[in-house]
């Protein structure tokens, strides 16, 4: 079954923050943070981001950042871990049983949850699960799309009947890289997503699908 214990696995041993929050003003403050952080991503992009932007955006000193991030890349790895939660969150809701009448429609849908992520979720479309800039723990060697992949497989198997093969998941892995990477490239030029690009994405996940699921 598809659960967000992938996201958590995926940067885990990162241990981007410095404090984890117990209280509900810290949290608070951490989740103000990281949309500051985001927000500012979406307007200048990953590479330029410094802890004193997020400070600013977010309205607190730089002391208030280096209270639970050390450094820029701490804040990009708590951010990505954010998406890959999002992600994964949205993805179980998708591939519940019974949500749709096939598999393929299913894997479908994943890609639709992907390109509404880019959409409206501040920096999704620069940063995405961190892989861009790989910001993976140096415990596992596993990208967040062959854990999403892997998690996707699991869900098809239990929920949709899908035989659970290596072709299966290597078609299913493929589809995975397919939306991640055609989806990034519809929307580097646009905000809201190329069409033309979006509906190829489409089809060329049908291609690869067909007969195998």
């Amino acid at each position: 079954m598809l659960t967000i214990d992938s996201s958590a696995a995926l940067l885990s041993s990162a241990a981007p923050i410095r404090n984890e929050p117990v209280q509900a003003r810290s949290t608070a403050r951490l989740a103000t943070l990281l949309d500051s952080a985001a927000s500012v991503i979406d307007e200048i992009g990953y590479e330029r981001l410094t802890t004193a932007m997020v400070a600013e955006r977010a309205g607190a000193s730089i002391g208030t950042v280096y209270r639970y991030f050390p450094d820029r890349i701490a804040v990009l790895q708590s951010l990505a871990a954010r998406n890959v939660e999002r992600l994964m969150v949205r993805t179980a809701d998708e591939l519940a049983a019974g949500r749709h009448a096939s598999a393929t429609d299913a894997v479908l849908a994943l890609h639709a949850v992907t390109v509404d992520l880019f959409r409206t979720e501040p920096g999704y479309r620069s940063l995405r699960a961190g892989d861009v800039i790989d910001l993976r723990p140096s415990s596992t060697d596993a990208t967040a799309n062959a854990m999403l992949a892997t998690a996707v497989s699991d869900a098809l198997v239990a929920h949709y009947g899908v035989n659970d093969s290596s072709d299966v998941r290597l078609a299913i892995g493929t589809a995975v890289e397919l939306i991640d990477a055609l989806t990034a490239r519809a929307f580097a030029r646009s905000e809201s997503g190329d069409a033309e690009l979006l509906a190829e994405t489409e089809r060329a996940l049908r291609a690869v699908l067909a007969g195998r699921l």
